[in-house]
């Protein structure tokens, strides 16, 4: 394969503390960029734990995608990279819509492959399904207030949908974002986010 016709892939590469070693993801996934032929182009890496939201090294890759300086991200493991399954579709789908196609070393997926992109399909049709449910429930619940008071006024949540919303919120996902996800006003969301920091603090005391 000539060097120009050589695919560039970004390696990104986590551990949770300065005690664990880059070396192991490192080593296998740098031996898989040579025996697949490709031209490495940078290794992003980040030491932060995964519930962490800042990821400077994540934030870079993201960046650099949108500029399309590589064709394709290499990660050792799901879990390396996202936090959740959430957070690895909603980046598998930037990938997608970039061109830029993704590879986990441990878990054998490759969306270069017809299998690889068949399974990101399947990840993405769960997470859509999972947010109609949500929709669907906030909706059945709001209705249902509605009724039994005979009033328009303000939303009231069962304690399900306050839990997401407090889980997406924990995920580092935007207000906007989550409102839009659960098909509910940025209001809303602001309000039960700030009710689930109070019974932190208070379950502290």
């Amino acid at each position: 394969m000539s060097v120009l016709s050589q695919r560039k892939v970004a390696l990104y590469i986590r551990v949770s503390t300065d005690e664990q070693k880059t070396d192991l993801q490192r080593m296998d996934l740098q031996d898989y960029v040579q025996r697949r032929g490709y031209a490495l182009y940078d290794i992003y890496e980040d030491v932060v734990s995964g519930a962490t939201k800042e990821r400077k090294a994540l934030d870079r890759l993201v960046a650099d995608a949108r500029h399309r300086k590589f064709d394709i991200v290499l990660v050792w493991k799901f879990d390396r990279f996202a936090r959740s399954l959430k957070m690895l579709v909603e980046y598998l789908e930037l990938f997608q819509e970039l061109g830029i196609d993704f590879i986990s070393y441990k878990e054998n997926i490759d969306t270069t492959t017809s299998m690889g992109r068949l399974i990101f399909h399947i990840n993405s049709a769960y997470a859509e399904f999972e947010r109609e449910l949500i929709r669907d429930r906030v909706v059945t619940g709001i209705k249902a207030k509605r009724e039994k008071t005979g009033t328009w006024g303000r939303q009231s949540l069962d304690s399900d949908i306050q839990a997401k919303i407090q889980e997406l919120v924990c995920e580092g996902i935007s207000i906007r974002k989550i409102a839009t996800k659960l098909n509910l006003s940025t209001r809303t969301v602001q309000k039960y986010k700030r009710e689930g920091r109070k019974e932190i603090v208070d379950s502290s005391i």
